[in-house]
């Protein structure tokens, strides 16, 4: 993505032509407050017309799609945004200091800002429906392909796929929506549970660890695999609820078995202070292995109820 439409402007050679004031305001969107409480009225209705009945098992994929309005909105308001963007540098690598050519590219400035700035109320109104997920459901919002990405906050509530990331990486562009910190990898499967009681004792370690690690890594970005169950769910929401950035490394199911494997490399690729382990499968195991032999700390808390093992170990003894 992108950083704001004025601080691309600020790097380009102007030749001496002056952009004006946006042709929108803030006075032109509807404020924060009138968007928080005309979502959280129609949420309200929404949720409580499904309670009790044969959809109530359907309501989270609804809540999610509801979200999904908004951000695949502000998607095309960015995808316009980079389209006059890329018209601004065009115009002003032809500039022939003609009158058409000044009406020209104030028109495309123009665009871009409007664009930007729909972009932004967009944005907002999806951060405000994603946090009335978070509480009804107790789960982060993901999309479902696209990173998640929120230019009013940059890098507080960005949530980048991880191929955008090692992409942005590899190019060097540090670009503003791109998460810059340190990388905490968080790795766990989707343990089952004997009772309810044991699965919130599972997930209150999951936070109380990464609340931990934080303290530790106040510049953290925490990297996952982005699954929708399970821990990377448990993280993914303490995540969102502490206002820390993600990375997502998605299976690439085009590597049928080898695609775990390539995860922890790509995920590993990023030097990350630690490792933060949950119960999981070989392939995790595989992760705290290579790990180590990096020489990676990792803090190992596959023991029941994802506690640290050594401290089962000290029972026993």
């Amino acid at each position: 993505m992108h950083p704001q439409f004025h601080d691309q402007l600020a790097g380009l050679d102007l030749s001496g032509f002056s952009i004006g004031p946006a042709p929108v305001g803030d006075a032109d969107f509807p404020t924060t407050e009138q968007v928080s409480q005309t979502l959280e009225a129609i949420w309200s209705d929404l949720f409580a017309m499904f309670s009790g009945t044969a959809l109530e098992a359907d309501a989270e994929d609804i809540g999610w799609a509801f979200v999904n309005l908004f951000h695949r909105s502000a998607q095309r308001k960015s995808s316009a945004l980079d389209r006059a963007s890329d018209e601004v540098r065009a115009l002003l690598a032809s500039a022939d200091g003609s009158e058409v050519h000044s009406s020209d590219l104030e028109d495309q400035v123009e665009r871009a800002q409007c664009a930007e700035a729909s972009m932004l109320a967009l944005e907002e109104m999806r951060e405000i429906a994603a946090t009335l997920y978070l509480n009804e459901f107790g789960s982060s919002w993901k999309p479902v392909s696209s990173s998640r990405f929120n230019h009013g906050a940059m890098l507080t509530s960005a949530l980048v796929e991880g191929r955008e990331f090692l992409r942005a990486r590899a190019a060097s562009k540090r670009r503003a929506a791109m998460p810059e910190g340190t990388p905490v990898v968080f790795a766990g499967g989707r343990p089952k549970f004997a009772t309810d009681e044991d699965a919130k004792a599972f997930a209150s370690n999951v936070w109380a660890t990464l609340d931990k690690v934080r303290d530790r890594v106040p510049d953290m970005v925490l990297v996952h695999g982005g699954d929708t169950k399970g821990c990377d769910r448990l993280a993914a929401s303490w995540a969102e609820r502490r206002d820390i950035a993600q990375v997502t490394f998605s299976l690439d199911r085009r590597m049928g078995a080898r695609a775990g494997f390539q995860r922890n490399e790509r995920m590993l690729s990023l030097d990350p202070r630690y490792v933060v382990a949950f119960p999981g499968n070989g392939v995790l195991e595989r992760l705290v292995i290579e790990a180590k032999a990096q020489r990676i700390t990792v803090v190992d808390r596959r023991g029941p109820l994802g506690t640290s093992p050594k401290a089962v170990q000290q029972v026993h003894q």
